[in-house]
């Protein structure tokens, strides 16, 4: 056992370490390998189809000439979030991914978006997809550790700085970005798993303190990061959870998301991971009725695709 991290970077967790690695694979916050049985249990359970549901989708490019700061959903994890005249996308994955039908167009042409910092959680391909990531020349990537290879065979114009959990990018910025844990796991070939971290992340800005989470389970990492940050917006993920058996490890479902919305100690909550893929096997519109039933209003905030809010 070995502990790794950015050298070049500051970690802001007092005596912690690094992130803990063996035989060449992260080990910390995993979620639990499923065997090949458990996966062909869960394939032949039945998937809930709910085919009248669909997403507000409103066809906009409008925001990419506002001079505030804001906040617009793309689909599933993506946001594009400006902060200082800066353009922040996160997960990006706005086509489809292999073996996966959309069912969500994109409010605008993805050549368009023209960002100035990628954040990427981990590397499922739902969060990172090769076909979006190729027009993002001369973007700079912030990504967890053991990453780089991979955006670089993407995209090689691609700046591309790592860390591991609890550390702070090194921008030259009026706001400041820091990777922080997630409960997950990741494998992009049959041959990678847990060689590459994952994580979440956090925008602080003078005005505002914006959580991202990956994809992650429900754990004790929020309480922490709630401790650390004044976090104004929590975006958290709120489907795929179905079944419970195979999914709880890896997925957060609403009541879980609403848990993780109190130990981050947030003011409103904005969900994401739900309505554009049907990757699971609940019906497509349980993740957002569930949610609003379960919070007040005044605690949510459900975006609706290709609308901005300002901060």
């Amino acid at each position: 056992m070995s502990y790794i991290n950015n050298i070049n970077l500051h970690t802001i967790k007092k005596d912690y370490l690094g992130n803990k690695i063996q035989n060449g694979k992260f080990v910390e916050y995993v979620s639990q390998t499923k065997t090949i049985a458990e996966i062909l249990k869960w394939k032949l359970e039945s998937n809930i189809k709910d085919d009248e549901y669909s997403l507000d989708i409103i066809k906009n490019n409008k925001f990419l000439a506002q001079q505030d700061d804001f906040i617009v959903w793309l689909g599933h994890a993506t946001f594009l979030i400006q902060v200082n005249g800066k353009r922040i996308i996160t997960d990006p994955c706005l086509t489809s991914p292999i073996f996966t039908k959309r069912h969500t167009e994109i409010p605008l042409k993805i050549k368009d978006i023209l960002p100035d910092y990628i954040l990427i959680s981990h590397g499922h391909f739902d969060h990172l997809d090769s076909s979006t990531i190729k027009y993002f020349n001369n973007a700079t990537a912030l990504v967890p550790l053991k990453m780089k290879k991979i955006i670089e065979n993407m995209n090689s114009s691609i700046k591309i700085q790592e860390a591991g959990w609890y550390q702070q990018y090194s921008i030259d910025e009026e706001f400041n970005i820091y990777f922080l844990p997630a409960l997950h796991w990741h494998r992009r070939t049959l041959f990678d798993t847990n060689e590459v971290l994952w994580g979440s992340f956090i925008i602080e800005t003078p005005n505002k303190v914006i959580y991202f989470a990956g994809d992650t389970g429900y754990d004790t990492h929020f309480k922490e990061i709630g401790k650390l940050f004044d976090i104004d917006i929590a975006i958290l993920p709120i489907g795929t959870y179905a079944p419970r058996w195979f999914m709880k490890d890896n997925h957060m479902n609403p009541k879980d998301a609403y848990k993780a919305f109190f130990d981050l100690r947030a003011k409103i909550l904005i969900p994401k991971h739900f309505g554009t893929f049907d990757i699971s096997n609940e019906p497509m519109g349980e993740p957002e009725e569930i949610i609003r039933k379960i919070m007040k209003p005044e605690q949510l905030k459900v975006l609706t695709i290709g609308k901005e809010i300002l901060l």
